[in-house]
């Protein structure tokens, strides 16, 4: 299968000096992106059928999703109205980007040739090689994405207080508690728990691990001690002998 030809309309952009003061930009010069085009040259091997759009810029268009929490909906969105995110992706500033269901399609792709880890890894070793230095802690936390269809099969059910039940997945990412540059990223069904998952999320070292309360639990506590952190997971609740003790502690805890 062929891949389309992109970006061959710079001239649609603003000046090449305002893109790359852009962090974007800078992103783009940073990163050798010559292992990761290795990675995916594997994908779409036939030669027959409709051009596919072409997977380095199919996988910058993920990282943006993990790097700004969006949505494969959110994702196709940005894309069509936002230059920054066309010029990292290499689309120029007039010609059609992907919808959504590229996006769904090129993921389970990469899942099913076993990329997705390698291809996020070889990235996130790049970026912490340039821009971190001294590690101070960890942030784990999960975001919940709906499926394309209710009749994905890999993906389940979840309703939380307050909100309308999501069929789908949740991503469970652990990020640098300094620079919020994304290490770990793991992604299951949408019933999982967040502290049996939470795990999967923990780069080497994380140092102080900061979680909210969905994280309690001895499983994820003894996984960061295991990887030699300190689990700091909000408190919700504490035995105390009154209400403003309780108060006080829970404060100072959080």
């Amino acid at each position: 299968m062929s891949h389309r030809s992109i970006g061959q309309e710079r001239f649609g952009f603003a000046s090449r000096a305002r893109a790359a003061g852009s962090s974007l930009g800078a992103l783009v010069e940073l990163i050798d992106w010559a292992p990761v085009a290795s990675l995916l040259d594997p994908l779409y091997p036939a030669s027959k059928g409709e051009p596919a759009w072409p997977p380095l810029a199919m996988f910058r268009a993920l990282l943006l999703s993990v790097w700004y929490d969006l949505s494969d909906i959110k994702l196709a969105e940005a894309l069509d109205d936002r230059a920054s995110f066309r010029r990292f992706c290499g689309f120029s500033g007039t010609e059609a980007t992907p919808e959504r269901t590229a996006f769904v399609r090129f993921r389970k792709l990469l899942v099913a040739r076993g990329l997705d880890s390698a291809l996020f890894e070889a990235v996130t070793e790049q970026l912490k090689a340039r821009a971190v230095t001294v590690k101070t802690g960890t942030l784990v936390d999960a975001t919940v994405i709906a499926s394309a269809s209710e009749q994905d099969g890999d993906g389940r059910w979840v309703k939380h207080k307050g909100r309308k039940a999501v069929h789908g997945f949740k991503a469970h990412v652990g990020a640098d508690a300094s620079t919020a540059l994304v290490e770990k990223i793991s992604v299951t069904p949408a019933n999982v728990n967040d502290g049996r998952a939470g795990p999967e999320a923990l780069p080497d070292s994380p140092g102080e691990v900061f979680a909210d309360s969905a994280y309690r639990g001895a499983h994820f506590g003894n996984a960061v001690r295991a990887r030699g952190g300190t689990p700091r997971v909000v408190a919700t609740g504490v035995w105390a002998r009154d209400e403003q003790e309780a108060q006080a502690w829970l404060k100072a805890w959080n």
